[in-house]
């Protein structure tokens, strides 16, 4: 239930915006053509601004695949709208500035080769890591950083179960939902997978309490602390159906998280570490190549 950003060896973010900004200018300067009649009937000009032209042909590139009529063609607006805004703002940063010219070849350069080495290097790390981290190396890292995972939202482990308000199971329910876990766990079970609207029983998986309460009367609880400090069990109803909180743990904000609930994140930490350890080993052995034979030459 918990998604995670991997952190990838990338160019800045700087960098990545310099690139952006720089393909639009590029991409609008297009190579001159002369077509033929014949060609520009066929392929219409759907908007233009001074001498550049949007044709039908480079709609082609919009994925409208399995879309209603409708969408496609609000689609289709919404991109001609930016093409507009785009040479629009093109023709007024000419207007207003003037550029040097050798500058921004010199720019263009330092771009395609930085997005070189960055494909040469995912390339590299798509062919040779190893993103396996053993269990080990993940359990030292979190005892060494504890302190750094502070939670920033309560999370539990809980039998959760949905079910009609006057379904002649509830009575069952509750008193399997108020015995030990390993007492109830087959008949709990069955309940559940025969008769619950929605139910969450993963006894060992921690998950934040607004994913669990989520569209339940308990989500406009305004003392959600007292509730989870006071009751094993949380009973809550609205016209329809009863909702069951079996609370078998909780870690409130601030508190350090179990190891479970960090694994992923940890285990993306430890990936990307190997990532950036790889990529300087390579360029350390490209480096240490070129110098063994004579490659490149610093002068005083």
């Amino acid at each position: 239930m918990r998604m995670r950003k991997i952190k990838f060896i990338t160019l800045s973010w700087a960098t990545k915006l310099s690139l952006a900004l720089l393909f639009a200018i590029t991409a609008s300067c297009d190579l001159f053509r002369f077509k033929s009649d014949g060609e520009e009937d066929a392929d219409p000009i759907v908007a233009s601004i001074d001498q550049q032209v949007l044709r039908k042909s480079d709609l082609a590139s919009v994925n409208t695949k399995e879309l209603s009529p409708t969408d496609s063609s609000s689609i289709i607006n919404r991109y001609i709208q930016s093409w507009i805004r785009k040479h629009l703002m093109i023709k007024e940063a000419s207007r207003s500035m003037t550029f040097d010219e050798a500058e921004i070849n010199r720019k263009l350069l330092d771009y395609k080769y930085a997005l070189m080495v960055y494909e040469f290097e995912k390339a590299y790390l798509d062919r040779n890591l190893d993103t396996k981290i053993p269990e080990r190396e993940i359990e030292k890292y979190y005892d060494s950083n504890k302190e750094n995972f502070n939670l920033k939202e309560i999370i539990i482990r809980v039998n959760f179960v949905k079910i009609e308000r006057n379904h002649p199971q509830n009575r069952n329910l509750e008193r399997l939902l108020r015995l030990e876990e390993r007492d109830q766990r087959e008949a709990l079970n069955k309940i559940v997978l025969d008769h619950a609207a929605n139910y969450f029983i993963e006894d060992a998986t921690w998950v934040k309490i607004d994913e669990i309460i989520v569209n339940t009367p308990l989500a406009s609880s305004p003392n959600l602390v007292g509730l989870l400090r006071n009751n094993k069990l949380i009973l809550v109803e609205d016209e329809r159906f009863k909702y069951y909180f079996r609370i078998l743990e909780y870690k409130l904000a601030d508190q350090i998280p179990p190891l479970e609930f960090v694994r992923d994140e940890i285990y993306q930490i430890l990936l990307n570490k190997k990532k950036i350890q790889l990529v300087e080993e390579l360029q350390k052995e490209i480096y240490n190549r070129a110098l063994e034979n004579n490659e490149f030459r610093i002068y005083e």
